[in-house]
């Protein structure tokens, strides 16, 4: 069965490099939690300074994606802590100048 086709809601394409962007409409964002808290996930080697720490994605426009993160990090940290939180609105922010 083929994926239904996004809902383009903005596009945009690079004159010089035909780059094409699109903005899509999603249900919801689902993001990653642990113990029902909002969390950032970073990596880095132990041994070596370099190159610094990667910080990982913890929120999805795809189930899927977060659902597999959680069981993954669950399984890694031998714990069921971690869950899956369906973000539908939110408080609109400002950032302060």
């Amino acid at each position: 069965m083929a994926r239904p086709k996004p809902t383009i809601i903005l596009e945009h394409t690079d004159s010089k490099t035909f780059r094409s962007e699109e903005v899509l409409k999603a249900a919801a964002i689902y993001a990653v939690f642990y113990d029902g808290s909002p969390i950032s996930i970073r990596s880095f080697n132990s041994l070596v300074n370099y190159p610094g720490p990667k910080y990982k994605k913890v929120s999805f426009p795809n189930a899927g994606h977060a659902f597999n993160l959680a069981e993954k990090l669950n399984s890694r940290f031998k714990t069921k802590k971690f869950t899956v939180l369906k973000l539908t609105h939110g408080e609109t922010i400002v950032e302060n100048l």
